[in-house]
């Protein structure tokens, strides 16, 4: 099939459709009005985008035989097509194998790469990783912050599909639960006093779990806390940023985790100056938001391939030395 043909046919068919009914008695609009309509005033050219092919990085069953990964790792994280489908070996962009490999080394970073490159996978390994090495049921191990409940919505069922899809009736090797406005009372009280391993929430109910009463139970479970995710790091900003960097200090104190990982992805945080200036910035804005230090270093090059060329794209991991 000829796309563009059948774009010709499809506004042709249109155009007629709309004149048939357009009667305009007067001849200067009527010629304006028919000289828009020629010129594609309600029908603009498509958009034509490209769309970018990742570098590729190592597979899930790779790191696992490195030892970068659990070996449960490689029987969760499968492409998979349906409900019982144990699913086929996962290639990771190069993007996430390189955050995976920081967050095995217990450092701190910000992905920043564009919509639909895989940014939540960047984090999500390395958590469910942590939980497999430790055991479950240890209260939360890892608490990931979404700008809105929507974000937590669709990464609830990101989890289900890899954690459950699969797996039949099993319980998932790693609990998780999403914790905001949208639970009634009674789910937020099973949670509180039987915490999954891994919560999603957003930053204003995170605020409300330090300093509510009767969420005092979750904190108390929550002591070492080991991963503490913003998801879209770049929609706090000013007041709000302010508000964000004192609530990570105040997590740190409430859940006696002196070593919690502190983890940020972004399309957009820096879009002004070279590549190296725009890491830089990252690296200023990550330090003060995460009270710790963030170094422009140990870079994630995020690449596209496009007609035999290998394109960098702006997309990096920013951890500190040491």
């Amino acid at each position: 099939m000829d796309a563009f043909e059948l774009h010709r046919h499809v506004i042709s068919d249109y155009s007629d459709y709309t004149k048939s009914f357009v009667r305009i008695a007067d001849q200067r609009v009527r010629e304006r009005v028919e000289q828009e309509m020629e010129q594609g005033l309600l029908w603009p050219e498509p958009l034509l985008q490209l769309n970018p092919a990742f570098e590729p990085g190592r597979t899930v069953d790779q790191l696992v035989q490195e030892n970068v990964l659990h070996p449960d790792c490689a029987r969760i994280f499968r492409a998979k097509a349906h409900e019982n489908d144990f699913g086929r070996a996962m290639r990771l962009h190069l993007h996430q194998d390189q955050a995976i490999q920081i967050a095995a080394q217990n450092r701190p970073y910000v992905l920043t790469t564009g919509t639909g490159s895989g940014k939540s996978l960047s984090y999500i390994i390395p958590i469910v990783n942590h939980v497999l090495n430790h055991g479950t049921g240890r209260g939360l191990q890892a608490v990931v912050v979404y700008p809105m409940n929507a974000l937590a919505n669709s990464q609830q069922e990101e989890l289900d599909k890899f954690l459950k899809r699969g797996f039949g009736d099993d319980e998932p090797l790693v609990s998780y639960h999403r914790y905001t406005g949208q639970e009634n009372e009674e789910t937020r009280d099973r949670i509180r006093k039987n915490p999954p391993d891994i919560l999603l929430t957003n930053y204003v109910m995170l605020e409300l779990i330090l300093t509510r009463i009767e969420e005092r139970q979750l904190v108390d479970q929550t002591q070492g806390l080991k991963f503490l995710v913003f998801d879209e790091l770049h929609t706090y900003r000013g007041r709000q940023g302010a508000d964000v960097a004192m609530l990570i200090r105040r997590c740190r104190e409430a859940f006696d985790s002196p070593d919690m990982l502190c983890v940020g992805t972004s399309a957009t945080m820096a879009t002004e100056g070279t590549s190296i200036e725009q890491t830089k910035l990252v690296a200023e804005v990550a330090t003060r938001i995460f009270h710790c230090i963030v170094p422009p270093c140990s870079n994630v090059s995020c690449r596209t391939r496009s007609s035999g060329i290998t394109h960098a794209v702006r997309s990096t991991a920013i951890a500190p030395n040491g």
